[in-house]
Parts: structure tokens; C-alpha cells; sequence
């Protein structure tokens, strides 16, 4: 079993919505067949606890113009590992240092790689390219 259209729509759609705002190492991993309660993990990282905020905002209103509205959020007050549940997907937006250290890639990494559009920089450089 593969994650779902709608999990890989949403997917893409949350990691437009980080990268947008210069979020750095944008993944998404199909965890279907690991897990019952999700399809994919979208894992992002930001530079500071204001940065990583901005992006959950972000993905959040992305995601709910596609009519997904978060089922759990866990972290925003501090600001360093926020995980946000959508049912379909669960995004874990991590500030650089605990991404480090957490190293999720690392736990998930039977998980196969979803592609994500070329207009997602994963290492949240680059402007208009």
C-alpha cells in the first residue's frame, strides 16, 4: 500500500506552504506501510523558534484551503518541534539544532522518498528558480 492522491496532495501542498517562507530541508516520506494512523511525514526545519512558527501557520492555512484542518498540534508554544496532525499526513516542523539531533530521516529511513515539485527547495534556498 502507497500513501494516498489526497495524502500526497496535501503533502505537496505543506511544503509549498515551507518552503515559502525559506523553511530548509523539506521531505516527505510515504510512511503507509510502517503506520496505520498516517501516510506520509512532511519533515521541515527552521532557523529560529519565530521561523518555525511561521511555517506551521503557513501550512496550516495552506491545508485548510484544501479543506484539511488539523486534528493535533503539539509544540507550538515553544517553538523548536511542532508536530501538526492531519489525519492524512502529519507535518513535523523542527528548529535546525533538534532536527540535528532527532534525525526522524534516520529513524523512517526503510520509508520510501516522495517527490516533491521542483518549485519545493528542500534546502530552502534559492528564490525564484
Amino acid at each position: 500500500m502507497t500513501a494516498t492522491e489526497r495524502a500526497v496532495e496535501l503533502a505537496v501542498a505543506a511544503a509549498r506552504a515551507a518552503s515559502d517562507l525559506k523553511a530548509q530541508e523539506i521531505i516527505a516520506l510515504d510512511v503507509s506501510e510502517q503506520l496505520v494512523l498516517t501516510d506520509v511525514f512532511l519533515i521541515a526545519s527552521g532557523t529560529n523558534e519565530r521561523q518555525v512558527g511561521a511555517i506551521v501557520d503557513a501550512v496550516e492555512e495552506a491545508l485548510f484551503t484544501l479543506g484539511s484542518k488539523p486534528i493535533r498540534r503539539e509544540g507550538k508554544a515553544q517553538g523548536r518541534w511542532v508536530l501538526i496532525d492531519f489525519r492524512e499526513i502529519v507535518v513535523h516542523v523542527q528548529h535546525a539544532e533538534d532536527r540535528v539531533y532527532y534525525a526522524l530521516e534516520r529513524l523512517w529511513k526503510d520509508c520510501p522518498l516522495i517527490e516533491l515539485p521542483p518549485d519545493v527547495h528542500a534546502t530552502g534556498e534559492g528564490g525564484d528558480a
